[in-house]
């Protein structure tokens, strides 16, 4: 199954996206700024990732610009809404895949990226070719364990701390416009 990244800052565009590409069985990781998309890669390791043009903390074309240069198997769209300006050329100058405007409309979301994440997952075996498998885990009692040093506590809190002090102001939005819609108003 596919991985799809989305980026975006507004909760109601993710809930969107979401909702789209969930229905269509993709597995789908949701984030709300630039900075914590560029942490997240690594471990997410998406084929595809859908982008605000206009994320706080790295915007869109700075972190497709990122992404084609160390996920060379990714592919990116970037989002924008109807109305709002940006530079398309600078966009597709940074690799940009394709460009979506927002509010999304679930069979152009899915005509855009399907041949995008097929093109992505081609990609990514034509990137392992010829890089030896991986000698098969040995059997042990416990669960397994990563390769290497355990990872530094602090580090992980950091990580965790950035990527709630990113999310936290859209959860606080969301939970209002939901508190006032229960409210009535």
């Amino acid at each position: 199954m596919s991985v799809i990244l989305l980026a975006d800052d507004s909760a109601h565009a993710q809930r969107m996206g979401e909702r789209i590409l969930r229905e269509e069985g993709y597995e789908v990781v949701s984030l709300t700024d630039g900075v914590t998309t560029v942490m997240r890669l690594a471990d997410v390791d998406p084929d595809l990732v859908i982008a605000d043009v206009f994320l706080p903390g790295r915007n869109g074309v700075d972190l497709c610009r990122y992404i084609k240069a160390h996920h060379r198997h990714a592919r990116v769209v970037l989002t924008a809404g109807l109305l709002e300006k940006f530079n398309e050329e600078d966009a597709r100058q940074a690799g940009c895949d394709a460009i979506l405007r927002k509010p999304f409309e679930a069979s152009v979301v899915m005509q855009t990226i399907r041949p995008l994440l097929d093109d992505a997952q081609s990609a990514r075996g034509t990137i392992a070719e010829g890089v030896p498998a991986a000698a098969p885990a040995p059997i042990s009692d416990g669960p397994p364990r990563p390769p290497g040093p355990l990872p530094d506590p602090r580090r992980i809190e950091a990580a965790v701390t950035l990527a709630l002090d990113a999310a936290l102001p859209a959860l606080v939005r969301e939970i209002t416009e939901k508190v006032l819609i229960a409210l009535g108003h």
